[in-house]
C-alpha cells in the first residue's frame, strides 16, 4: 500500500555551499470514489486511512449519519499496470434505502485545496444539516482552548518528517484528544476524523471540538455542521462565508488560535470567559 512520505534526493543550498541529501516529502496521490461501482470523484489525498476519508466523505454530502448506512468498503483491483492493485480506486456500497449522492452537479476532480466541488450555497448545507447543532450546550474554558493547537501539533508525526501536511484533531470539552489525522488537504484530514467517528457509531460528535490546522474555511465549516460538531477551532483566520455559516447553523467559530489569543467569531456563550 502506498505511504505517506516519500524519500528523495534534493539539492540543499546553505548560503554558498550547496550539498545532496535525502528530504522526506508528503505523500499525494488521486483517490478514485465509486458508489456501488459508479465513479463519484476524485480526490487528491495522502494515502492512510481512506475508509475513514470515503465514509467521512460522504457524512458531508449529506448521504450516511449512521455506520449501518455504509454496507462496505473496498479497493478495486486492476487500476494498475498489469493489473496491480494501486489502492487509489475505493468502492463503497449503501444500504439498501440509502440514496447514493448526485453527479450532476459535481466536478470530477477534487484537489488537495478545495473540497467543496460545486457546492456554494448556505442554503445547501443548513437545509442538509441532520442535526441542531445550535442546541448543543456544551461550554469550554479558553485554557482548554489554547492548549489544542499544542496537543494536535504533537500528534503530527508525519509533518515532522515533511513540514508539507495539515491536520485536523477531535478533542473532549476538556481538552483531550481522542483522534487526529493528517492529509495535503485540509478537508481530507477532516473527512478522516469524521468518517473513524461515524464508523465507530459516535455521530453525531455532540459536545466535541474539531481543531484544524490552517484557516477555517467555508468547506470545513459545513463539514463540522454536517458531523453535529458544535466547536470548530483554528489557528489561522475564517472566511467571511464560513463565519455567515457558523452564525446560521449555530456553530461556535474560533480563529487564530495561537499562543494564548484567539477570536471567537459566533456564538461566544460556549466559552466560559
Amino acid at each position: 500500500m502506498a505511504r505517506s512520505t516519500i524519500r528523495r534526493k534534493v539539492l540543499r543550498l546553505d548560503g554558498d555551499r550547496s550539498t545532496g541529501r535525502p528530504d522526506s516529502l508528503a505523500a499525494e496521490e488521486p483517490l478514485e470514489i465509486r458508489i456501488g461501482g459508479t465513479p463519484l470523484t476524485v480526490t487528491m489525498r495522502t494515502p492512510g486511512h481512506d475508509f475513514d476519508l470515503v465514509a467521512g466523505f460522504l457524512v458531508g454530502e449529506g448521504v450516511i449519519t449512521r455506520p449501518d448506512q455504509l454496507r462496505s468498503m473496498r479497493y478495486c483491483a486492476g487500476a494498475g499496470p498489469d493489473g496491480a492493485n494501486t489502492y487509489n480506486v475505493l468502492d463503497a456500497v449503501l444500504a439498501p434505502g440509502t440514496s447514493a449522492p448526485l453527479t450532476a452537479n459535481r466536478s470530477m476532480l477534487t484537489t488537495s485545496g478545495c473540497g467543496i466541488c460545486g457546492k456554494d450555497s448556505i442554503e445547501a448545507v443548513r437545509l442538509k444539516s441532520p442535526f441542531p447543532v445550535g442546541e448543543d450546550p456544551v461550554r469550554l474554558t479558553p485554557e482548554v482552548l489554547y492548549g489544542l493547537p499544542d496537543a494536535l501539533r504533537a500528534a503530527q508525526r508525519a509533518f515532522d518528517s515533511t513540514g508539507g501536511l495539515h491536520a485536523a484533531g477531535l478533542f473532549t470539552a476538556d481538552g483531550r484528544l481522542l483522534c487526529a489525522r493528517e492529509d495535503v488537504g485540509r478537508h481530507n484530514a477532516v473527512d478522516k476524523v469524521v468518517g473513524q467517528s461515524l464508523r465507530e457509531g459516535l455521530l453525531p460528535l455532540s459536545g466535541r471540538v474539531l481543531m484544524v490546522s490552517g484557516r477555517a474555511s467555508f468547506e470545513l465549516t459545513q463539514k463540522a455542521a454536517m458531523a453535529g460538531v458544535p466547536v470548530l477551532a483554528a489557528v489561522s483566520a475564517p472566511s467571511s462565508l464560513a463565519v455567515e455559516l457558523a452564525e446560521e447553523v449555530g456553530l461556535t467559530l474560533v480563529g487564530f488560535l495561537r499562543g494564548r489569543t484567539a477570536n471567537v467569531y459566533t456564538h461566544p456563550h460556549r466559552v466560559a470567559v
